[in-house]
């Protein structure tokens, strides 16, 4: 739509079932489209991003000066805004996305069976993916690629606070789509503020076979609670990091500053330190005296508080909080064996590392600990889809169906089974 739709008196449920028509359509075509024919798309869109930069500045500054009459904060603004460096950034997304390897019609596990048929299994598209996000218009651009390039077709929902932004980076898309000769209705961004269209949009089972959202804890929650589709999601991310007592110092150190201190407002960030007490005499005073420089403030255990007398003392509810900001929960624990049943209480099933030289405990921790990324001996900043070869990625899954942890281009495909026979019948 070439303007937003909440201009316009219009039924909202209608107009979510005509995007849900018009996708479906759409993912047939795509899904038997070639891999050439979606690269082409994927450059041709990086190009009109970066040709039409002016249009989409001046329809960013309309969602920033709506922003700041609504009282939005600083970093909210921030993370709206399209700079050169990210409108770059996007495009490069676009071209980087073009370049991985495709994974629809891959084939895997032939066998043989004794019947002589031979039997293994075709990676596919998913179909319909629906995607509803906040704040950041690049967003967009990244979802259309990966939904596109894994050979989906996508109804993308964006933040009101970015209409004007998601609309331009939409028509970029679209220009894309055509140049290629893939049907513009392969990615189709929703043109309107109103809410009820998330509402809409979660009841469309007949076209729709997927439902990710990307944003805060609330927008997830009623994703989950109302959505009649399949969810990709995760709900928060309590991460932790237990340092053994048979731990290297230096490395303990070094992970466990870089786990919460790279980025304080990520979901793969260290919301709780666990030690354990044999090695808290050596570890904390060093970590304690760095978490302060950089202006960390520590919530600690009763033990803690005995080795750091001058940090706040620790609530119960610290242990469940996801912060995302400069503030650390800190216990010390007996053993390694608490450490666990620490994680297995509090913890959110996103990223949990253990620091030991103890071969035998960490692939313990790694067996038991049930989350969807676990480490020895790496911070925790690393559970992403870059940083684990899959290229972009859509968000991360902590659920123990489909997709789990970062989820890229494979996360966005299934599996059916294929049978290779010449006349054989079953007796």
């Amino acid at each position: 739509m070439s303007e937003s739709a909440e201009s316009m008196n219009f039924d909202v449920a209608a107009y979510m079932q005509e995007l849900g028509q018009q996708a479906r359509a759409a993912a047939r075509a795509i899904g038997r489209s070639e891999t050439g024919a979606r690269d082409a798309a994927l450059l041709a869109m990086a190009d009109a991003i970066v040709d039409d930069r002016a249009r989409l500045v001046a329809e960013n500054l309309k969602d920033l000066e709506a922003g700041r009459q609504r009282g939005l904060d600083a970093a909210l603004l921030d993370r709206l805004e399209l700079t050169d460096a990210r409108i770059d950034a996007m495009a490069d997304g676009l071209r980087q996305v073009a370049a991985l390897p495709d994974p629809v019609g891959a084939i895997s596990d032939m066998n043989f069976r004794p019947s002589g048929i031979q039997v293994g299994r075709m990676r596919v598209p998913l179909g319909v993916i629906g995607i509803i996000y906040e704040s950041r218009p690049n967003v967009t651009a990244d979802a259309a690629a990966l939904c596109l390039k894994s050979g989906n077709a996508c109804i993308l929902r964006g933040g009101s606070e970015a209409l004007h932004s998601n609309q331009a980076i939409a028509r970029c898309i679209e220009r894309g789509l055509e140049q290629a000769g893939l049907p513009t209705s392969t990615v189709q961004v929703v043109a309107t503020t109103d809410r009820a269209a998330v509402g809409e949009l979660l009841k469309l089972e007949r076209y729709v076979d997927v439902i990710v959202p990307r944003g805060g804890k609330g927008l997830i929650e009623r994703v989950s609670a109302e959505s009649r589709i399949p969810v990709i999601k995760h709900l928060h991310g309590v991460c932790h990091t237990y340092i053994d007592d048979e731990a290297d110092v230096d490395k303990a150190v070094k992970v466990a500053f870089n786990a919460k201190t790279q980025r304080y407002g990520t979901c793969n960030t260290m919301e709780t330190l666990l030690v354990a007490e044999g090695i808290a005499e050596r570890v904390l005073p060093v970590l304690g005296g760095l978490y302060l420089e950089q202006g960390v403030e520590l919530r600690g255990c009763e033990k803690t508080r005995r080795i750091l007398p001058d940090i706040t003392a620790a609530q119960e509810s610290d242990w469940d909080e996801e912060y995302l900001a400069p503030i650390l929960a800190v216990r010390v624990v007996a053993d390694m064996e608490a450490a666990m049943e620490h994680i297995d209480r509090h913890g959110s099933q996103h990223t949990d590392v253990i620091i030991t030289e103890n071969l035998t405990r960490a692939r313990r921790f790694l067996r038991e600990i049930d989350s969807s990324s676990v480490m020895v001996n790496a911070s925790s900043r690393f559970a992403d889809g870059f940083e684990y070869g899959l290229g972009a990625e859509i968000g991360i899954s902590t659920d123990k169906l489909h997709a789990r942890g970062p989820v890229g281009l494979e996360g966005l495909t299934t599996l059916k089974f294929i049978v290779l026979g010449d006349g054989h019948i079953r007796t």
